[in-house]
């Protein structure tokens, strides 16, 4: 069955608003779509919801592992010792 949005846009690819992006559930030309992010189609706002609920996981996740990396490089920075170097004169 060719794709609505294939004649449409002229594009055999699949178009982000044949199916939900969650559970894959096909959107009908005349069903509700629930957008998010602007680029993500879904056939009902709980499959919405829960793509929003895991993508703030993921960022808070994200947000706690920066910042423990920053940690670790700031305690690492405080553990090394000042080396200096250059040339020294003696006449």
């Amino acid at each position: 069955m060719a794709s609505y949005y294939a004649g449409v846009f002229g594009s055999e690819e699949p178009h982000f608003l044949e199916s939900c992006s969650l559970c894959r559930k096909h959107l009908g030309r005349n069903s509700d779509i629930f957008m998010y992010r602007g680029d993500k189609a879904f056939c009902s706002n709980e499959c919405r919801e829960e793509q929003i609920e895991s993508d703030e996981a993921k960022e808070k996740s994200w947000k706690v592992s920066a910042r423990s990396l920053r940690k670790k490089s700031s305690e690492a920075a405080k553990d090394c010792k000042t080396v200096r170097t250059g040339t020294l004169v003696v006449a």
